[in-house]
């Protein structure tokens, strides 16, 4: 399976993505929330290139739009990269120098909450090899998901994990998440699907279309999304309100994972932790 986008060609990988995400839980209220959202499709390689030809665009420094190396994995002066080829190499996908890229939003003023921001990791022939799925709590806490990726023929991903993380105070830790998606191309479509031993639980989508990286499009975006972190943030905090409001009560919150990543072992290898 040969990559949609490829940086081989001197054409740039990154790009920004303007959608929606809909969240629609069915149990034990029905419920449904939908927003507009902004994320940035980060190729690890081209971020420092990408802040030095970009006015608005900045890595590790206040400006309208920044990507922070520290809003990801775990807290140290470990490079990114470095942190994700560990964990690979631990998760038994030993892979160096393939493109790492990542599907984010962006702090947006120095603000930002990212529920969920996915790595793309690839080999260095440019098949995919796997998904970092990172999830971050309003309790300041992440953790991270890692699995395998055996594409089907059209390209599209199935992968599933056990929930390992407090994320919702709403939300039993006993659950299953199932995740369906190709990697970002003109197109990002994500399915996300929660469930219990009862079944369904919780749908999440976004679907997003691909604009080009520059400062034209990220103007245009935070004029679009200005408040965007602020929107997220609080509509988490409303939803909370409302679901409480519905009858929901708050589930005790665990101490999380030991292991920053939780690893599903590729078919054939055992891998503990």
């Amino acid at each position: 399976m040969t990559p949609a986008l490829s940086s081989q060609s001197g054409t740039r990988v990154s790009a920004l993505y303007e959608g929606w995400v809909m969240h629609q839980r069915l149990r034990p209220t029905a419920h449904r929330l939908r927003y507009r959202i902004l994320s940035l499709f980060l190729d690890l390689d081209e971020i420092d290139t990408l802040a030095q030809t970009c006015r608005l665009f900045s890595r590790n420094r206040f400006n309208l739009f920044s990507f922070h190396d520290r809003d990801y994995g775990a807290d140290g002066c470990e490079s990114l990269r470095s942190q994700i080829e560990a964990h690979l190499a631990e998760a038994g996908l030993p892979i160096t120098d393939g493109p790492i890229r990542v599907l984010t939003m962006p702090r947006i003023l120095g603000c930002a909450f990212n529920p969920l921001s996915l790595f793309f990791c690839y080999r260095p022939d440019g098949e995919l090899a796997a998904i970092v799925y990172e999830v971050h709590n309003t309790f300041g806490q992440r953790h991270a998901y890692l699995i395998p990726a055996e594409p089907e023929a059209d390209g599209t991903l199935r992968q599933a994990c056990a929930k390992d993380f407090y994320v919702s105070p709403f939300m039993a830790m006993d659950l299953a998440y199932a995740f369906q998606l190709s990697p970002p191309d003109e197109k990002l479509a994500l399915l996300i699907r929660v469930s219990d031993d009862k079944g369904l639980l919780l749908t999440a989508a976004h679907s997003a279309r691909r604009v080009a990286f520059g400062d034209a499009a990220l103007l245009r975006a935070f004029l679009g999304h200005p408040l965007q972190v602020i929107r997220v943030l609080g509509g988490i905090h409303w939803e909370a309100l409302r679901l409480w409001l519905k009858g929901l009560r708050v589930k005790p919150r665990p101490p999380p994972p030991a292991r920053p990543v939780t690893a599903i072992s590729p078919p054939g290898h055992h891998h503990h932790g």
